[in-house]
This record gives C-alpha cells, sequence and structure tokens, in this order.
C-alpha cells in the first residue's frame, strides 16, 4: 500500500469517524424531552410533533399507554387501567375516536345485586338507591365535609320519604350504607368515603360517562395520536424510547444552557425545555432525586398535598358465561348475619364485578384503595381461591361455577413507574385549594422561559382522574411552547 493511499485511507476514516460523531450528537439533541408515555406524555408530544418540534419521549416501561394498559385476554382484549370514555362534550378522546370512524360502544353498568346468602337483591331498589347517592352531592353543601356524611345524611331523608319501610330494618341500613360506601370508593379509587371531600372541583363532561373501546381497546387513542392507527405513517420529527427509566433532569436558570436529561442506563438526551407527565405517586416518592436543582416549595407543597388513589382488577377468564342474569355488571351486599360469621378480611370488601365489553366470558372483580393495594401483594393462588370463594357465595346458589382457565390482576401501586391510579380530593384538599395548578405551573428560566412543564391528570383543576384531562394536560403544556399560530 502506498504512502499516499495510507494518507487518503486515514483521512477518510477521520471524517468517518467525526460523522458518526456528529450524527450521534445531533441525535441526543431535541426541542423538546417528555418523560413519559400516558395519555399526556403521548398528547404533548404529538402535538409538538405535529408542529414540526423535534421531539424525545423517554417511557421507563417497556410499552406505552402508562395507566392505560390494553392486554390481550382470550378471545379479544381487556383493560388492566383505564376502562371507559367518561362523557362526548367537550371531550378530547371521544371526539378523536369519532374523527377516525373507530366504533366506541356505551356500556350499561347498572347491576343486578346478589346477597350473600346467594339470594338476589332488589335489584330497582338498590340502584335507585346508588343512582341518589352518586347524584346526592352534585350540589354541596357550603362546609366542606366528608363525602360519606354528606351522603349518608341525604339518603337517610330520602328513604324517609320515599322507602320508609326500610327504617324498620336497621341491619339492612347498616349494610347499605357499607355498600354505598364500597361503590363509592370504587369511583373514586379510596379506601373510605369519609376520606374524600364535598368540595371537589371535578366537573363531568355532558353525555354517556362510560363509553367502552370494546374490542378495540384503549390502546387505539394512542395509535391516533402517533398517526399509526391503520397503518399511518407516524410523526416523522417525534422519536420515543422505551425501557429508559430517567433518574435526574439537570436544569438551569441561566437562559443559554440546555437540560439535561439522564437515565439510569447512564444514557444523557439534551433539549430545549421538558415536559413531566410521571404520576404524582411517583413525584411525591422520586421528586427529591430526580430534580437538580430541586424544585420551588411552592411545587414541593403542591406535590405533598395531592393525593394519589388505587383503583385495581382482578380479571377471570372461564371456558363458559356460567353466570346468569341479563345484566353485566354485579354488585355484591352482605347480610348482616353473615357478615357474622366471615372473619374480617379484605375479601368482605370486594363490592362488584362486570363483564368487560373487550371480550367474553370474562369477569372483573374490582377492589380499591387500601384494599387493592394488600390484594396486589398476595400470591396468585391466594387471590384467586379467596376471589372464586366470593364470586361462588354471591353468584353460585343455583349454578355449578367453575374454575377460571386464566387470570390476570392489575398492580398500580407496586409499579414502581405509577404507584396508583389517579388522584382524588381528599379530605384536606379544600385547605390546599391550588395545589393542582401550582403543580402545572412551569419552572422558567432568568428570561420566563418555560424549562421544565408539568402535565398528567394530576394537574388538571376540574378533569383529574381521566384520560381526557391527561389529554388535555398534554396539549396544555405543549401550547406553551408553540406560537399561537401552531396551535
Amino acid at each position: 500500500m502506498t504512502a499516499a493511499w495510507l494518507v487518503l485511507v486515514a483521512i477518510l476514516s477521520a471524517n468517518a469517524v467525526y460523522a458518526a460523531s456528529v450524527g450521534e450528537n445531533q441525535s441526543t439533541m431535541y426541542d423538546t424531552i417528555v418523560v413519559g408515555m400516558g395519555a399526556s406524555g403521548t398528547s404533548a408530544a404529538s402535538t409538538l410533533a405535529q408542529a414540526g418540534r423535534r421531539v424525545l419521549v423517554l417511557e421507563a416501561q417497556n410499552r406505552i399507554g402508562g395507566r392505560v394498559c390494553t392486554v390481550p385476554f382470550g378471545d379479544g382484549v381487556v383493560e388492566l387501567g383505564a376502562e371507559w370514555i367518561h362523557g362526548q362534550v367537550p371531550s378530547t378522546v371521544y371526539d378523536l375516536a369519532i374523527k377516525n370512524n373507530v366504533s366506541v360502544i356505551s356500556q350499561d353498568i347498572s347491576m343486578d345485586v346478589f346477597l350473600s346468602d346467594g339470594s338476589k337483591g332488589d335489584r330497582a331498589l338498590i340502584n335507585d338507591l346508588v343512582d341518589f347517592a352518586l347524584q346526592s352531592c352534585e350540589d354541596p353543601p357550603k362546609e366542606p365535609q366528608p363525602l360519606g356524611q354528606c351522603i349518608t345524611n341525604r339518603l337517610m331523608d330520602y328513604i324517609r320519604v320515599h322507602h320508609p319501610d326500610l327504617l324498620k330494618d336497621q341491619d339492612f341500613l347498616t349494610e347499605l350504607l357499607a355498600f354505598l360506601d364500597l361503590v363509592i370508593d370504587n369511583y373514586e379509587a379510596t379506601t373510605s368515603w369519609n376520606d374524600i371531600t364535598t368540595e371537589s372541583k371535578y366537573r363531568e363532561l355532558d353525555g354517556d360517562q362510560h363509553i367502552s373501546w370494546h374490542k378495540n381497546g384503549y390502546k387505539t387513542l394512542f395509535e391516533i395520536l402517533l398517526n399509526t392507527y391503520n397503518n399511518g405513517p407516524g410523526l416523522p420529527t417525534l422519536e420515543y424510547k422505551l425501557n429508559k427509566e430517567v433518574t435526574q433532569i439537570n436544569w438551569s436558570e441561566d437562559p443559554s444552557k440546555k437540560v439535561v436529561v439522564t437515565c439510569k442506563d447512564g444514557s444523557s438526551y439534551t433539549a430545549d425545555n421538558v415536559i413531566v407527565t410521571v404520576s404524582i405517586g411517583v413525584l411525591k416518592e422520586r421528586h427529591t432525586s430526580l430534580f437538580n436543582p430541586g424544585l420551588p416549595p411552592k411545587k414541593l407543597d403542591a406535590i405533598q398535598n395531592l393525593h394519589m388513589g388505587l383503583l385495581g382488577k382482578i380479571i377471570l377468564r372461564f371456558d363458559h358465561e356460567w353466570w346468569i342474569s341479563d345484566y353485566r355488571s354485579y354488585g355484591f351486599m352482605w347480610r348482616a348475619q353473615d357478615r357474622l360469621t366471615v372473619p374480617d378480611d379484605v375479601w368482605t370488601r370486594l363490592q362488584a364485578a362486570s363483564c368487560p365489553m373487550g371480550c367474553s366470558k370474562v369477569l372483573t372483580v374490582w377492589t380499591s384503595g387500601d384494599i387493592g393495594r394488600l390484594i396486589e401483594t398476595l400470591p396468585e393462588d391466594v387471590v384467586k381461591r379467596k376471589t372464586m370463594e366470593l364470586l361462588r357465595r354471591f353468584m353460585g346458589a343455583n349454578v355449578t361455577v367453575p374454575e377460571p382457565v386464566e387470570m390476570i390482576r392489575s398492580s398500580w401501586y407496586t409499579n414502581p413507574y405509577t404507584r396508583g391510579s389517579y388522584t382524588y380530593d381528599h379530605i384536606d384538599s379544600p385547605l390546599h385549594p391550588n395545589a393542582r395548578a401550582d403543580l402545572a405551573q412551569p419552572i422558567t428560566d432568568s428570561a420566563g422561559v418555560p424549562r421544565i412543564l408539568f402535565a398528567g391528570e394530576a394537574t388538571e383543576a376540574t378533569h383529574f382522574s381521566t384520560v381526557h384531562g391527561a389529554v388535555d394536560s398534554g396539549r396544555r403544556e405543549a401550547a406553551r411552547l408553540l406560537p399561537k399560530s401552531k396551535i
């Protein structure tokens, strides 16, 4: 090999190394980094990417969806997390489904009621009382009080007028209130209805509150947001990485400095700004190590004073639908004399089951609060055995109840990347009326430019706990970074 050839090879090699280095540096420089690829993170990233911004999403888990988790099961799919679209007008989520010609179906959640001796309860009466309980505090009292206390007082007044004979049966009333407590807990993801304040800022959207994606699965929402639904081409300026647990976000008030995001595997990425979409449960656990420098006091107060709830599911598949009912949701109400024969354990606090619309021959048994947290830690065989004992006790009087052929369960609390399901208005929330707004407020540099932004259902003042609230929060934070003409 001639000397001239050696020089040429050296030059080409050096150029190749330089080009690779430049390409690598460019690949780690972004306009915005989004931490978390749930509904809020995916919404923020897609909004920015559609406006031409270069976006990187870092997701700690091995899948897209966050607290939405559609999994194949039996002859279809089930939802381990969010189950329904709550409301239609004005709902970003519902509108996206309709705009993309995705069929969604209303699910009637009226309950068939079973008692603990295997007999049927008075379906019409129980549903009437449940409906009244759910609606009774839409007009809250002037002074905040525990929600359970408010419902109990108003319900007793209602019973005196509409069902006076019930006042003669104190055992029934006691078990009715225990049942209604669990109904409310399953809505609010709480341990007790007295953990919740009547002074809630939550507002329902108009329209049907239980709209199912059925066999499409809630995962379809993410395909729509990422422009991959029906073999869509995606979004060319959006990149995402799974299994990327963010361990630190380094930022500065100096406008000339970038934000650097470091992951557990040692990789780091640089951007002008970062949108943080992790749950309030994760922020409570990790904020001291996640942000450098640390968060300002108002932000810390918001994290401390917002409360994360838990709604859990035990999902059982059978070889046939053995339950005999025209209804697809089932309430389990104890009789006082039966409760006396049962140890006071967690399994008396499983109040409901329902049939998901995404597959057949399946029952979902619902858990919440402290009981749900405990059930996540129990061995699978114990959970299956005790759940089947419950189903056989309440629903098996006139039918042979087979063993399930498959079981899966949620683990939102033990999952280190969620630490719960969604937030609720705790009894102490009226003492901290600006907590959600304070959490949503971006951290800016000395020039007033947003550097760290916060999205997620917990940051939504009136639509927290919902997927549409999460989606809207992502769009809200993306809008802060875009010229008005791009929104």
